[in-house]
């Protein structure tokens, strides 16, 4: 017989399914290199938004050149960190997390528009296995999949425009795909304003943050888990 005394039980959503075993524990569920990688990509986005806007004449504080120069060489430090993310992903499983999913996607989204409003509790709870409501699981997988992709095609099919610039109309290609560049990025800088309007919904910005400084939350664990954990990684609970 499989020994299974070392192996984690079995993934548990919370959700909106109500489950009067669990215990909220505060564990260990963003790992170092994750922090690294958000803050990291969090603090390329802004840079590539401000010598965006001033390559595009919304500010003169930096040069055109000195504009154009940071921005290049920080949109390829992020394009290697987003290499190096994507392989850690794969690697460890965390990619599940972002799975899009359509169970208690329509109530999540239904209290972000009206609930919070009227001063109602959150429907969904965080757990061990699945962090990310389905509202945030949606897109974040659009962001990974669609959005993210288009702003490193676009912008390294620009930045190689002498290698192609030969080609019949490619002025018009060029301007084409500086416009794509650019929709797209407006895009990002739409979801950094809605993520950290996010953060200070049911609490202030401050418990909003601090997950992603420390690596812990409060999340949902089934008495297995919380029975695994006490016994095989101590290391990830807190309390």
């Amino acid at each position: 017989m499989t020994d299974t005394s070392h192996k984690p039980p079995a993934p548990f959503e919370r959700g909106l399914t109500p489950c009067p075993d669990c215990a909220e524990r505060e564990v260990l569920i963003y790992p170092r290199f994750e922090r690294l990688w958000h803050w990291s990509q969090a603090g390329s986005i802004v840079i590539l938004m401000f010598t965006g806007l001033g390559m595009n004449g919304w500010h003169n504080l930096l040069s055109f050149e000195m504009a154009v120069r940071l921005h290049t060489l920080v949109a390829l430090a992020l394009l290697l960190l987003w290499v190096f993310a994507t392989f850690w992903l794969m690697t460890t499983g965390n990619w599940k997390v972002f799975l899009p999913r359509v169970f208690g996607l329509f109530a999540v989204a239904r209290y972000y528009a009206f609930g919070v409003f009227k001063g109602e509790h959150h429907p969904y709870q965080k757990s061990l296995a699945q962090r990310l409501n389905p509202l945030q699981a949606m897109a974040y997988a659009a962001l990974k999949t669609v959005v993210f992709p288009l702003v490193w095609g676009t912008g390294l099919v620009y930045l190689t425009y002498n290698f192609w610039e030969t080609l019949p109309n490619a002025p018009f290609w060029l301007e084409l795909v500086a416009n794509v560049h650019l929709a797209v990025a407006w895009i990002v800088a739409g979801f950094v304003i809605l993520h950290i309007y996010l953060l200070t919904i049911g609490h202030s910005f401050r418990e909003g943050v601090r997950p992603m400084i420390v690596g812990t939350e409060t999340v949902a664990l089934t008495p297995e888990q919380e029975a695994y954990l006490e016994r095989h990684e101590t290391w990830r609970l807190v309390d």
